[in-house]
């Protein structure tokens, strides 16, 4: 059975952003400040307005702590998990489904032509660019330093190119040698 299909790309698992008492994690503060935010911006009154102050104060040190720049009007699923915040772009007007997995330094922006649509239960590496009208489907894993400028179907898997040698080092000079004292000597005067 593939285990990554367990989690569902619909019904977002709040516990995956539950914050436990008295532990020092700031992308559940960060992601929670973003929540609460959103779950007053349609109120009018004046203790929710209050409140959502509050929550853009909030959301301003923990972006600050984390180094992630996750706007308070994104639209992201329920179920978020950055274990790693720093370096995370995420434009306002991309849309990320339920139970995403996002790893640090990932950007998730436009283009001249759009934003992204990301469905649900996508883990995205270390590094990841997602850029443009794109869509990515459900249970789609996106590997470290992929660039992503394509749609990806659903249960993909996209992947950066592997380092490839492009020129080997030559064998280590003899700097006693007459030649490489030659070298030096004329670099030198």
């Amino acid at each position: 059975m593939d285990h990554h299909l367990l989690v569902s790309a619909e019904q977002p698992d709040w516990s995956r952003e539950a914050r436990r008492p008295w532990t020092w994690t700031p992308s559940q503060a960060l992601v929670a400040s973003v929540r609460d935010y959103q779950k007053r911006a349609s109120n009018t009154g004046l203790v929710a307005r209050f409140a959502q102050k509050v929550a853009v104060l909030r959301h301003r040190f923990w972006s600050v702590v984390t180094g992630a720049d996750i706007p308070l009007n994104c639209q992201i699923g329920g179920g978020l998990l950055i274990p790693h915040p720093n370096g995370i772009v995420i434009n306002p007007g991309a849309k990320i489904g339920v139970n995403c997995l996002i790893f640090q330094q990932v950007t998730i922006g436009a283009s001249r032509r759009g934003l992204p649509t990301i469905g649900g239960h996508v883990d995205i590496g270390a590094g990841a660019k997602i850029i443009g009208p794109i869509t990515i489907g459900n249970h789609v894993i996106i590997g470290a330093n992929a660039v992503v400028v394509f749609d990806v179907p659903d249960g993909g898997v996209v992947m950066a190119p592997a380092a490839q040698i492009g020129q080997t080092a030559s064998a280590p000079r003899d700097p006693t040698s007459t030649d490489e004292q030659k070298e030096l000597g004329s670099v030198r005067s």
